[in-house]
């Protein structure tokens, strides 16, 4: 009895002497990252990896000294669930990437298929075979384009919404631009 009453109080005060480790590391865009797993941390950035304990400390309430702005006048720098700029931006990012991919390929598309349109208009002669293969090949190059189409109003769809998000979320609007 008395091994088992001793060992509960051992448990006890470590749990009471717990500390948290945390890694941070900066990638190549200078986004800023956390884990509590140094497995987590990519072998590229193990090297910049700063360690930080943070122990377990009783809640003390700070008060700001006079003249500083409260709490209230700040403007808020996440939403109430805890997004943060880098939340939205990452959100945003490989939206407008794929809006912009896919004007760049509906451009492309859309001037391969003007370009044909023209050439089959200004044919006056030529057999019956290559008209069908040209109006084939407009065909062709139309679906492309509504493809890319599809993909940028997916896009704009997208970006519309996470706006929605943000707004909701209170969060800064320049964050989703």
């Amino acid at each position: 009895m008395k091994v088992f009453v001793l060992i509960t109080g051992l448990l006890l005060l470590a749990s009471f002497a717990q500390a948290d480790t945390i890694y941070q590391w900066v990638d190549k865009k200078g986004v800023i990252h956390f884990t509590d797993q140094y497995e987590k941390v990519p072998a590229a950035y193990r090297d910049q990896a700063k360690k930080q304990t943070i122990e377990d400390s009783p809640r003390t309430s700070i008060v700001p000294p006079s003249g500083t702005p409260s709490r209230k006048d700040e403007e808020v720098s996440t939403s109430p669930l805890g997004q943060n700029e880098a939340y939205w931006r990452d959100r945003v990012r490989p939206w407008r990437e794929k809006l912009a991919e896919a004007k760049t390929k509906y451009e492309s598309a859309n001037q391969k298929y003007l370009e044909k349109s023209e050439q089959l208009s200004q044919r006056k002669f030529g057999s019956r075979t290559q008209y069908k293969m040209d109006i084939f090949e407009l065909d062709k190059l139309n679906v492309e384009r509504k493809k890319y189409e599809t993909e940028m109003n997916e896009a704009n769809d997208a970006l519309k919404k996470i706006s929605r998000e943000a707004e909701e979320a209170r969060a800064n609007p320049e964050w989703v631009k």
